[in-house]
């Protein structure tokens, strides 16, 4: 899988323009604040995930302007494909190849990427919340339909939490508990059952390159912990039989807090490098080595389960690791394509993109089609 081109009008601060990338590295340079992110979020948003920088849909449309138009041309499964997004309103709008869609879970799966940011390096010192996401966020591009599940779980919680706030005015309503109980633990044990199959395949790869990172001197280890019991290997009946006791048991604490203490919503996944949490025991250097482990294993996942290597996005991480990480995280991404933000284009690549005060330069794959990429197509 790789972009062919990427075209892009009123999309934060970038101005209207269309850039052509390498299959290999592209650097997209520049000084802070002119836009390098701008473009890697932009490719981002085609996965139909939301913003990795945490942003609103209505902050992704330059000032003054209504709407944002963003279009990708990418080769994948042996053909051309396209995906239109338009943004505004508070909402996006996507056309897969021609074809309008109800919503952006529709395209879910079609472009498929791993991003890399300066935020990602604090994914095991962070709270739960993040490790969620970025279980969740990798499971969604291999299975599209859980995307839906989560959507479904997030409105049946939502729905709850609403009725706690309610019973203690309206007692009555506390005999309605259980019907929800039941609908969430479902749900709830459907999410809990995906996330356990998909951490144990990451945590041998994650393995794997973790052992790489540190030449075999230390072994990471990781293990998806529920709150209500369940454990790895269990069916999804018993996933939800479990889940429902525990709601039943705190439905009082969880009338006095106003909001559901148990739930997939609230479980974690716990990292160990040598049987200690590396949470807490682990030292920087350790984290980051990880947090790079986990993502290099998310995309060898991609790849194995989408049958071809997802696309790379590296936004301003290289600054952030030394250079044996720097050229371990390199050497494993051979053979796929890359977009590196950085300040300066110090690596070796064939396409440098510089970006200044959102205007892309007329450099090498900024304006026009790379002839090599052509030939690689007509060839395919």
């Amino acid at each position: 899988m790789y972009v062919t081109s990427l075209e892009f009008e009123n999309y934060r601060n970038l101005t209207r323009d269309v850039i052509y990338p390498q299959r290999d590295i592209n650097v997209i340079c520049g000084e802070n604040a002119q836009g390098k992110t701008n473009l890697i979020e932009c490719l981002w948003l085609f996965t139909g995930g939301r913003s990795f920088r945490g942003s609103k849909d209505n902050d992704l449309v330059r000032f003054g302007e209504k709407t944002a138009r963003i279009k990708l041309c990418f080769y994948s499964s042996g053909r051309e494909q396209t995906i239109e997004l338009e943004i505004g309103g508070g909402k996006r709008r996507p056309v897969l190849n021609d074809v309008p869609k109800n919503s952006v879970s529709q395209i879910i799966g079609s472009f498929c990427a791993v991003v890399f940011s300066p935020d990602h390096l604090t994914l095991i010192k962070s709270g739960p919340e993040g490790r969620r996401n970025f279980i969740d966020a990798a499971i969604c591009q291999i299975k599209p339909s859980y995307a839906v599940i989560l959507s479904r779980y997030r409105r049946i919680l939502s729905e709850r939490n609403a009725l706690l706030k309610e019973i203690p005015r309206h007692r009555e309503l506390e005999d309605t508990l259980d019907i929800w109980d039941d609908r969430l633990s479902r749900e709830g044990a459907i999410i809990a059952y995906e996330r356990f199959s998909y951490v144990q395949e990451l945590s041998v790869q994650a393995g794997k390159f973790y052992e790489g990172i540190s030449r075999g001197r230390e072994i990471l280890s990781m293990k998806y912990r529920t709150n209500c019991g369940a454990e790895s290997g269990m069916d999804k009946k018993e996933i939800a039989s479990l889940t429902f006791e525990a709601l039943r048991k705190r439905q009082n604490d969880d009338i006095l807090c106003g909001y559901t203490t148990v739930g997939v919503h609230r479980d974690d996944l716990n990292v160990r490098i040598d049987g200690r949490e590396t949470r807490l025991f682990g030292s920087q250097g350790q984290q980051r080595s990880a947090v790079l482990s986990l993502k290099l294993a998310e995309a060898y996942l991609l790849g194995e389960k989408k049958g071809e290597a997802p696309v790379i996005l590296l936004d301003d991480v290289l600054s952030e690791l030394d250079l044996s990480r720097q050229e371990y995280l390199l050497n494993r991404l051979d053979g796929m394509q890359v977009f590196i933000t950085c300040c300066e284009p110090a690596l070796n690549a064939v396409n440098v993109i510089s970006v200044k005060n959102g205007t892309i330069s007329a450099e090498a794959g900024a304006s026009q089609p790379a002839a090599e990429d052509t030939r690689d197509l007509a060839r395919e």
